[in-house]
């Protein structure tokens, strides 16, 4: 079995009823600061922890519910959980007799259910309601102040099992078969850990002892039992033999210590006191600590270590102590049957390759006896090292909680589906993972786009960081793949965020009489210049074919580009928009002294024959000197398309992406670059203004 799904009402940050879909094995909820993944967490502990404390706040209620509403009946609370049989599960196995009184349907696979409630008994509501008519009504505040001060004591809880309105209560041998461990992101792990006097280590230690002879296959019961009963006597014995040098090297001593019993009255006729004593192996536990030893020998207190070690050596214990407790054969009718590890925010000790290493293990290592891990974290570290299937983003969306699914999005009867959701899979690294809790999302193509348009943004006065948006470098032109994560048209487990693609025309010619000819780049400069010899496309990029498609169908996602036959690439119409701006130049680029006398031309008006002549011999002059005579351009336009052709042919994108974005940045403070209009465009659509 496993919990499926489980549905919130009124609790915390989820104000109607709001259902979480889990997987069977880790499930990783992610989302921005008060998103509602510990309400998650703490939902679960209130249904599946019997130790755990089932009576709420006044805080712990929705604040968002409309007085009309309030008015009406005094809030509650509920939370439940459907537990579903799991696809390998044997027939009556003891999933299935653990939940049995929990059932709704019966059959495979079989499902239960557990319910939460926290609620005012009706015997009260009559006092509720007349309490409410005297009140003056000026807030919410000033009711949920009367029901804090005047009705909260008199809320009570109950757990149901299967049908709810049944109010078949929880039996408590049924609820203890269920392990559920909570680790929050604050802890003390060196006041819970290090020495054999606290209960985690003991019970560890207690469970590990002699466990070669616990686990030996080859034995019956009773021979385990007996070998390790022989091993406690020989423990005894030569435990006795400690107490008899201890009593030897108090003779004479005991003698003075005593001497004052009689004068002070404690001796009574013959009685006198003696010292006698015995030594069980279990209360030796308290005498060993844990150490770490080097691979010299040096050996060091465990609390030496790095808080991040001693998270992993304590968690590392825990589910020592969780294999312990589901062990039937060592606890008999008392073992847990269905172990939960819950951890908040493992980011908050653990630094990013112990986070991969750490969720490598539990999704891996089948030692442990854990069958479902709830993980809550905000790191793009921890979403990037788990399988997209394993993610849970919540988010709110006009004050109502709202739950996406990234890996469910995906149609697994579709081969272009399947290879989307690998592609993504395998390229989702710390810097893309940050998609998922982002409230708006810019998706580009390269490292330049990716670097300088936070500096525009900034520039325009409206910084990304405001709206929490993220510009993520999808590293070419996989928007196809990417954006099937946003369409809440073709998935209802989508993300719903505002994205906005900025892309390339990256115009495009072919040669019409080479029979399996290729398309290849094309400056503005050349469009339909030949049309004799070459087909033309004016932009080669997929996604631009689909614009009209994909905007039509989701208002949620806007494609942005530059003007046709106007443009090529990003940096082109970076230095279209500022012709004259050297600063562009960087020292990384081929052909500096050359592009800068080309904008000196330019600014002193020199006829186009000029600019031709101060560019050096190549592909790019020899066409250019030959088209010229049939351009039907404006003198200007074709001055500005000779810098900006030559600007893009001399830039290297890898090495120039950081000195633009450090030019860019100066040059905006001086108020001296022009953002271009289609990224302007896309900044202010993101931004919503």
């Amino acid at each position: 079995m496993y919990i499926h799904d489980l549905t919130i009402n009124n609790y915390r940050s989820f104000e109607s009823d709001t259902t979480i879909t889990f997987n069977s094995g880790t499930n990783v909820i992610i989302g921005q600061n008060n998103a509602g993944k510990t309400t998650v967490i703490k939902a679960l502990e209130l249904l599946f922890n019997p130790k755990k404390n089932k009576r709420l706040t006044i805080d712990d209620f929705n604040k968002n519910i409309p007085i009309s509403s309030l008015q009406q009946s005094p809030p509650s609370i509920t939370i439940s959980a459907t537990i579903k049989e799991s696809p390998n599960e044997y027939e009556y196995s003891d999933d299935l007799v653990t939940v049995s009184t929990w059932l709704t349907k019966l059959g495979t696979p079989y499902e239960a259910k557990i319910t939460y409630e926290f609620f005012l008994p009706e015997k009260e509501w009559e006092e509720y309601f007349t309490a409410l008519k005297k009140l003056e009504l000026k807030s919410n505040h000033d009711l949920w102040n009367e029901i804090e001060n005047n009705f909260l004591r008199k809320y009570i809880h109950k757990i149901y099992i299967g049908d709810p309105e049944f109010k078949n209560s929880v039996e408590t041998e049924t609820i203890n078969k269920f392990d559920f461990q909570f680790l929050t992101a604050i802890r003390d792990v060196e006041r819970d850990l290090f020495t054999g006097r606290n209960a985690l280590l003991k019970e560890v230690i207690d469970f590990f002892m002699d466990y070669e002879i616990k686990v030996d296959d080859s034995l019956e019961r009773d021979e385990k039992n007996a070998q390790i009963r022989d091993r406690k006597r020989d423990f005894s014995r030569e435990a006795d033999k400690l107490i008899q040098s201890l009593q030897k090297r108090m003779d004479s001593g005991k003698d003075q210590m005593l001497r004052y019993v009689q004068n002070t009255g404690a001796s009574m006729g013959e009685m006198q006191p003696k010292f006698e004593g015995t030594i069980l192996d279990t209360e030796l536990y308290s005498a060993l600590k844990l150490i770490v030893e080097s691979e010299t020998g040096m050996k060091l207190p465990a609390v030496n270590n790095g808080l991040g070690y001693n998270n992993l050596i304590y968690i590392s214990l825990l589910l020592a102590k969780m294999q312990k407790d589901s062990s039937g054969e060592y606890l008999g009718s008392n073992s847990k049957v269905y172990s939960i590890l819950a951890i908040e925010e493992p980011e908050a000790h653990l630094h990013p390759s112990m986070q991969y290493k750490f969720l490598k293990f539990l999704k891996q290592n089948r030692e442990t006896e854990v069958r479902q891990v709830f993980i809550t974290s905000h790191s793009s570290n921890i979403t990037a090292a788990v399988d997209i299937d394993d993610i849970i983003v919540l988010y709110n969306d006009d004050d109502e909680m709202k739950v996406s699914y990234p890996g469910r999005v995906f149609d697994e009867g579709s081969l272009e589906d399947i290879k989307s959701k690998r592609y993504i899979q395998r390229f989702l690294d710390v810097t893309k993972a940050d998609l998922f809790f982002a409230q708006n999302v810019i998706l580009v193509e390269g490292l330049a786009e990716q670097l300088l348009i936070p500096e525009f943004a900034i520039g325009l006065g409206e910084d990304l960081i405001d709206t929490h948006t993220s510009v993520i470098n999808i590293g070419g032109r996989y928007f196809d793949h990417f954006l099937k994560l946003f369409d809440t048209n073709r998935s209802d487990y989508a993300l719903k965020k505002r994205v906005a693609c900025i892309t390339d025309l990256d115009p495009v010619r072919k040669n019409i009489k080479e029979e399996n000819g290729t398309w290849k780049s094309c400056l503005p400069l050349f469009l339909e210049n030949d049309t004799k010899k070459y087909s033309y496309r004016a932009f080669s990029n997929k996604i631009l074919h689909n614009k009209e498609t994909i905007e039509s169908e989701n208002n949620q996602i806007r494609i942005f580009s530059q003007e046709k036959c106007e443009s090529s690439t990003f940096e082109y119409d970076v230095i279209l928009q500022n012709i004259t701006n050297r600063n562009l130049i960087i020292d990384s680029m081929s052909n500096k002294p050359e592009l800068e006398k080309l904008m000196e031309l330019y600014e002193k008006d020199n006829p186009t024959e000029k600019l031709i002549e101060n560019i050096r011999k190549g592909n790019f002059k020899d066409e250019l000197s030959s088209c010229l005579p049939n351009m039907k351009y404006d003198p200007s336009w074709i001055k500005k398309h000779i810098i900006a052709g030559r600007y893009l042919k001399s830039i290297n994108k890898g090495e120039a992406a950081q000195e633009l974005a450090y030019v860019i940045s100066n040059d905006l403070e001086k108020d001296n670059v022009t953002c271009p209009k289609y990224i302007k465009e896309a900044i202010l659509w993101i931004k919503k203004v």
